[in-house]
């Protein structure tokens, strides 16, 4: 058996983790959704960031020392299973669950980025689970709400979704999770969730890509699936698809009676059993349960927010800059003595860090107006106008785009002024 975790705080986690695993006659695995850090679920921990920032970043080796430390920082509190990289392609700009999860739009950027990454956490000890099979990017809806769909021909699916999966499992990948999606091109039944599919399950991942690692099902208490059956029935249809952990089911206790009642009734073969339950005892050695050890609470926080952590995080925002467009060559910016700068803050955070560190460089003043003709008097008169559009980074999952109102100015200030538009919302 196992836990996860999705809440609290570290100390918190470390003492339930050593109770449990006490108690524990098989010692446990310990999974988390880690994405980006510990911090995706627990207070006090680190945040690096997320993978849309890192899939600006051209050195791969940054990208598997950001799982590493990852890794680090998940050994470190005892926890065995990181339920990432997402490697989802976010073709669908409105995908309301994925979005900044994924390392961006191109199947290879995503691929060698998620790699990297499980490389990086693996070498640290941490198995890695790549996410959401077959493929979660292109879907405007969300599974822990309903059942997406995938409208997609099934090579379409095989170049794009599974092109991430085929190169992973290649290079040793630990563990796979089963999204709940709609696949139409993979599934005969209407409207069956991928997660109880045997036909995406058994016969896709393990007997066409050859994947052998271990299978979990996304959060059987999402909708996505939730909806489809009864708690229990679910279960067991998922077990028998082929899957070999059932996450966050429903109802523990109808899952079990319903396990054992197929079990007994044969429903549910012993060499079906067996083979789940060896590959999760196999998975609980190469961690190394076999010669567990309690959790040392000792300098537990210091050792989760190291300065090496600041260091990483630092040079990974420097070389995730991007410039999308330099018209006319105003970048670098050459000539200050010559420059008025004048400083326009628009979304939902107020920028003063950036407008800080402007004016370390030559004399910045910030303009602010209470209406567009008010702003574009007053700034008649500088030769340089450099807009700032924050974002609160306080959840992957907000919308970052910009509203109608920020689009109409930021193109009215632009029509009649040279501007210099830095995005700070990814």
């Amino acid at each position: 058996g196992g836990i996860i975790f999705s809440k609290g705080g570290p100390y918190r986690q470390a003492k339930l983790t050593n109770t449990f695993q006490e108690a524990s006659k098989v010692k446990l695995l310990i999974g988390m959704d880690a994405e980006w850090g510990l911090s995706m679920r627990l207070d006090s921990t680190y945040a690096f960031p997320w993978n849309m920032t890192l899939g600006a970043i051209k050195d791969e080796r940054l990208i598997e020392q950001t799982g590493r430390q990852i890794g680090e920082h998940c050994k470190r509190l005892g926890v065995h299973f990181n339920f990432a990289p997402v490697v989802d392609i976010n073709t669908n700009p409105n995908n309301p669950i994925i979005g900044n999860r994924s390392f961006g739009e191109d199947r290879d950027n995503v691929t060698t980025k998620g790699l990297a990454f499980m490389k990086g956490m693996q070498s640290a000890g941490v198995m890695a689970n790549a996410k959401h099979f077959p493929g979660h990017g292109d879907t405007d809806s969300d599974s822990h709400k309903t059942l997406p769909t995938i409208n997609f021909d099934e090579k379409r699916i095989d170049s794009v979704e599974l092109y991430p999966y085929k190169t992973l499992i290649k290079e040793g990948l630990s563990s796979v999770m089963v999204a709940h999606l709609n696949v139409p091109a993979l599934e005969e039944q209407l409207d069956y969730p991928s997660s109880l599919s045997k036909t995406i399950i058994t016969d896709i991942l393990k007997e066409k890509l050859g994947f052998q690692g271990l299978i979990y099902t996304d959060a059987l208490e999402m909708k996505g699936v939730a909806n489809f059956n009864e708690p229990g029935d679910i279960d067991l249809a998922a077990f028998l698809a082929g899957n070999d952990v059932l996450l966050m089911s429903e109802d523990v206790p109808k899952a079990s009676t319903k396990l054992i009642e197929a079990y007994n009734n044969h429903v549910i073969t012993e060499e079906r059993l067996a083979y789940s339950v060896k590959k999760i005892l196999m998975a609980k050695y190469k961690i190394g349960l076999s010669d567990y050890k309690p959790i040392s609470l000792n300098n537990l926080g210091h050792d989760l927010n190291r300065v090496e952590d600041d260091a990483l995080n630092e040079e990974l925002f420097e070389n995730a800059i991007t410039v999308v467009r330099n018209q006319n060559n105003v970048l670098p910016i050459r000539g200050l003595d010559t420059k008025t700068v004048a400083y326009v803050s628009l979304g939902d955070d107020d920028g003063s860090i950036f407008y800080k560190e402007l004016q370390k460089y030559t004399k910045v003043n910030k303009v602010e107006a209470e209406n567009l003709d008010e702003l574009l008097a007053k700034l008649q008169q500088y030769n340089t106008v450099v807009v700032g559009f924050h974002k609160s980074n306080d959840s992957p999952w907000k919308d970052y785009k910009f509203t109608e109102k920020e689009l109409a100015w930021l193109y009215e200030i632009a029509r009649t002024n040279n501007v210099i538009l830095d995005v700070f919302a990814k």
